[in-house]
Protein backbone atom coordinates (compact mmCIF):
# COMPACT_ATOMS: atom_id res chain seq x y z
CA UNK A 1 0.00 0.00 0.00
CA UNK A 2 0.95 3.50 -0.81
CA UNK A 3 -0.15 7.14 0.35
CA UNK A 4 0.52 9.84 -2.23
CA UNK A 5 0.82 13.75 -1.57
CA UNK A 6 -0.62 15.45 -4.62
CA UNK A 7 0.13 19.26 -4.54
CA UNK A 8 -1.70 21.71 -7.61
CA UNK A 9 -1.13 25.06 -7.60
CA UNK A 10 -2.09 27.57 -10.07
CA UNK A 11 0.32 28.15 -13.23
CA UNK A 12 2.77 31.19 -12.17
CA UNK A 13 1.42 32.90 -15.91
CA UNK A 14 -2.28 32.77 -14.06
CA UNK A 15 -3.71 35.02 -11.80
CA UNK A 16 -3.98 34.36 -8.01
CA UNK A 17 -6.76 36.13 -6.57
CA UNK A 18 -6.93 34.21 -3.58
CA UNK A 19 -3.39 34.66 -3.34
CA UNK A 20 -3.56 38.56 -3.49
CA UNK A 21 -6.24 38.75 -0.77
CA UNK A 22 -4.05 36.53 1.60
CA UNK A 23 -1.04 39.10 0.94
CA UNK A 24 -3.30 41.80 1.50
CA UNK A 25 -4.77 40.47 5.20
CA UNK A 26 -0.92 39.41 6.01
CA UNK A 27 0.39 42.90 5.48
CA UNK A 28 -2.83 44.33 6.99
CA UNK A 29 -1.43 41.97 10.36
CA UNK A 30 2.44 44.24 9.51
CA UNK A 31 3.95 41.23 7.92
CA UNK A 32 4.79 43.28 5.47
CA UNK A 33 7.64 41.54 3.98
CA UNK A 34 5.98 39.11 2.25
CA UNK A 35 5.85 39.92 -1.49
CA UNK A 36 3.95 36.84 -3.29
CA UNK A 37 1.48 34.76 -2.06
CA UNK A 38 0.25 31.46 -4.94
CA UNK A 39 -2.58 29.66 -3.17
CA UNK A 40 -2.72 25.55 -3.51
CA UNK A 41 -4.15 22.49 -2.48
CA UNK A 42 -3.12 19.43 -1.10
CA UNK A 43 -4.44 15.90 -1.72
CA UNK A 44 -3.57 12.92 -0.26
CA UNK A 45 -4.89 9.91 -1.59
CA UNK A 46 -4.08 5.72 0.22
CA UNK A 47 -3.72 3.36 -2.97
CA UNK A 48 -3.54 -0.59 -3.07
CA UNK A 49 -1.08 -1.12 -4.83
CA UNK A 50 2.54 -2.62 -4.10
CA UNK A 51 4.53 -1.54 -7.08
CA UNK A 52 5.52 1.67 -7.06
CA UNK A 53 5.76 2.83 -10.59
CA UNK A 54 2.15 1.26 -11.30
CA UNK A 55 1.16 3.93 -8.42
CA UNK A 56 2.65 6.81 -10.20
CA UNK A 57 1.65 5.74 -13.21
CA UNK A 58 -2.48 5.70 -12.13
CA UNK A 59 -1.64 8.89 -9.80
CA UNK A 60 -0.53 10.50 -12.88
CA UNK A 61 -3.78 9.78 -14.69
CA UNK A 62 -5.92 10.67 -12.00
CA UNK A 63 -4.30 14.24 -12.04
CA UNK A 64 -4.78 14.34 -15.73
CA UNK A 65 -8.28 13.08 -15.77
CA UNK A 66 -9.60 14.94 -12.62
CA UNK A 67 -7.46 16.31 -9.63
CA UNK A 68 -5.71 19.35 -11.29
CA UNK A 69 -7.25 21.45 -14.76
CA UNK A 70 -3.91 21.28 -17.15
CA UNK A 71 -5.14 24.58 -18.83
CA UNK A 72 -4.12 26.42 -15.49
CA UNK A 73 -2.91 24.31 -12.88
CA UNK A 74 0.40 22.04 -12.65
CA UNK A 75 0.50 19.04 -10.12
CA UNK A 76 3.53 17.25 -8.37
CA UNK A 77 3.28 14.36 -6.23
CA UNK A 78 5.14 12.21 -3.53
CA UNK A 79 4.39 8.73 -2.94
CA UNK A 80 5.47 6.98 0.12
CA UNK A 81 5.08 3.25 1.39
CA UNK A 82 3.11 2.61 4.11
Amino acid sequence: MVEAEIYVTLKEMVSDPQGLIIRQALSSLNYREVEEVRMGKLITIKLNIADRREAERRIDQMCQRLLANPVVEEYSFKIREI
